[in-house]
């Protein structure tokens, strides 16, 4: 292994925290990752990384190496990206993560198209409605709805989406229609959802200005096929993505109520490592997601 790949071993070791979730990022046997580790360690003279039972952190020699390496790797990318830049096909293994919805509506049925496109690309697709680690976990980008609590990510914004307030027909035939967001503390239910970032329940948007009303709820969901499932099942109404129930509006399972008092619409963005940014692979993704996004985005 060259003194490059020895960087790169480094890096991953360093961003991830760990031996093991940095030999299956790099897809090398963790024998592999540990002997580079040493390696490194053997040429340059000092001890870079302090190992635990749990955790892997950098030595203070480890942190200034870290910020000189990421600077020289960008660099090494720049260089072959020379090379690559006319080439069509794009290959090996990109890791994304998104919205359950968004990963099961748009992308899977989409996904064909792209791999006919670059046949020698990879993709693993995680699918929640979870912030996570990107760097720890070793993803390569990452779409997000909403406020982003992310620090140290670049940020591709795409817009925004329309939410709704709906219920089933079942609900509404029970419970009678709401004409008034204040109608909903007399007599109705909400099907709660529990925020990804804290687990407690959101409260009900009363239109566009964000005034926070607490709709009782007999049921919380933490994702979101639980939350459209309970709606549907006449449980209670709840706020959503137009896009995420256009299908069952169209067909006439869920019906849209206080049109008038939608939520504020969400916002809609890719994020990424910067150390990524330059991966021509990511750049597929980006915008190839992008496109698939744009006709549900508000204009």
């Amino acid at each position: 292994m060259d003194r490059v790949d020895q960087y790169r071993v480094f890096v991953r070791v360093a961003e991830m925290g760990s031996f093991i979730r940095a030999a299956h990022a790099l897809e090398r046997p963790r024998a592999s990752v540990s002997a580079a580790i040493q390696q490194l360690e053997a040429q340059v003279g000092v001890r870079l990384l302090h190992r635990t039972t749990r955790r892997v952190r950098l030595t203070a020699d480890g942190e200034q190496l870290l910020e000189r390496v990421r600077g020289l790797l960008a660099e090494v990318d720049d260089i072959d990206q020379l090379f690559q830049a006319s080439q069509r096909q794009v290959s090996g293994r990109l890791v994304v993560d998104v919205p359950s919805r968004i990963a099961r509506r748009l992308i899977a049925p989409a996904l064909p198209g792209l791999l006919r496109q670059h046949p020698r690309l990879q993709l693993l697709l995680g699918s929640s409605d979870s912030a996570i680690d990107l760097v720890r976990e070793g993803v390569d980008c990452a779409v997000r709805i909403g406020a982003l609590h992310d620090s140290g990510l670049a940020v591709r914004p795409l817009g925004h989406i329309a939410l709704i307030n709906c219920a089933s027909p079942a609900y509404l035939q029970e419970h009678g229609e709401p004409l008034h967001p204040h109608d909903l503390l007399q007599g109705h239910w909400a099907v709660g959802y529990a925020s990804p970032r804290t687990g407690r329940e959101l409260p009900w948007e009363a239109g566009a200005d964000g005034e926070a009303l607490a709709v009782p709820s007999r049921v919380v969901a933490n994702n979101a096929e639980s939350y459209i499932a309970c709606c549907q099942a006449g449980l209670g109404l709840m706020q959503i993505p137009r896009f995420d129930v256009q299908h069952l509006l169209d067909a006439g399972a869920l019906r849209e109520v206080l049109a008038d008092h939608r939520p504020a619409a969400m916002a809609v963005s890719l994020v990424y490592p910067h150390r990524r940014q330059r991966s021509r692979r990511l750049a597929v993704f980006l915008d190839w997601f992008e496109a698939l996004m744009r006709p549900h985005l508000m204009p």
